[in-house]
């Protein structure tokens, strides 16, 4: 069994290395259904007022006395890069998109807090079309776990004899509550704030060449964009899935359609009046208190 891979941060990790590793050759699965064991570290993370204030005018997020649950999940992303990128993940990294994500906050985080962040490896799945595999996320502030985060990335392609099914997204009822333009500005400096530089949330020509329309947003900035409208940026304790199913184009006009439920609300964001959504959500509070959502 390969030794367990460690890596270690005192400081967000080197978007140059990540863009070194982009063309590495591909080891592919393994056929014992599991990831390697590869875990990163980052401690000490705590942003300036110039980061936080960057974070506020490009996420779509207001200010707050609390940090919303999306915040944790940008910070962290270098790491989940640095896992990605790594010699001995299976597959490189152009070759996974973020399809899902589940987020949890368990207490509010302040402004100036010092959080340490651990991701590592987890399940990996074969679907019919593709793979799945889980990166797991965590975040510490004075000893205590006030975040946990599951990013799940899919690969496609054929990985053997399937073992899973990828679970479907909710429907969301309703009519259009929000409309909006995608901002177009800040995709460098937000790719500078999550460690994902990604070609195609920064060039068009690149995107057109992937038979994309054009570059598109983070998602994680386009989750945020959705968070603000819906007033759903600070509550805590607050579990956030989401569904990441289509390109969200910087200046596309995009729609928000909400659908609140008992102690949950449901949203899809639609781009240029597609039926189909680009992104789903569910916001739900672990208390089962429905006033807080409000």
């Amino acid at each position: 069994m390969p030794a367990p891979i460690r890596l270690d941060y005192r400081a967000q990790p080197s978007l140059l290395a990540f863009a070194s590793q982009v063309w590495r050759p591909s080891r592919g699965l393994s056929r014992d259904g599991k990831l390697p064991d590869i875990q990163a570290r980052w401690t000490g993370q705590r942003a300036s007022p110039r980061q936080l204030a960057d974070y506020f005018r490009l996420s779509g997020l207001p200010a707050g006395e609390h940090l919303s649950i999306l915040y944790p999940h940008t910070v962290s992303f270098p790491l989940l890069m640095a896992v990605l990128s790594h010699p001995a993940f299976p597959l490189p990294i152009w070759r996974v998109l973020q399809v899902r994500n589940r987020l949890t906050q368990h207490e509010p985080i302040a402004p100036d807090a010092v959080l340490d962040f651990t991701v590592r490896t987890g399940e990996r799945r074969v679907l019919e079309k593709g793979a799945e595999m889980d990166l797991l996320v965590r975040a510490d502030c004075g000893g205590r776990t006030v975040w946990e985060g599951v990013n799940t990335f899919y690969a496609r392609g054929r990985f053997g004899t399937a073992d899973a099914v990828a679970p479907a997204s909710p429907s969301v009822a309703g009519t259009p509550a929000n409309e909006w333009h995608m901002p177009a500005h800040g995709r460098w400096r937000y790719g500078r704030l999550s460690g994902d530089i990604n070609p195609l949330h920064m060039n068009n020509w690149y995107a057109r060449r992937f038979g994309y329309a054009g570059a598109f947003t983070h998602p994680q900035r386009a989750i945020g964009q959705c968070l603000g409208h819906l007033g759903a940026a600070h509550h805590a304790p607050m579990q956030l899935e989401t569904w990441i199913k289509g390109p969200v184009f910087y200046g596309a006009r995009v729609s928000l359609r909400s659908e609140p439920r008992p102690a949950e609300q449901l949203f899809a964001l639609h781009v240029e009046g597609d039926a189909r959504p680009a992104i789903v959500g569910r916001i739900a509070i672990p208390n089962g208190n429905k006033e807080t959502l409000t």
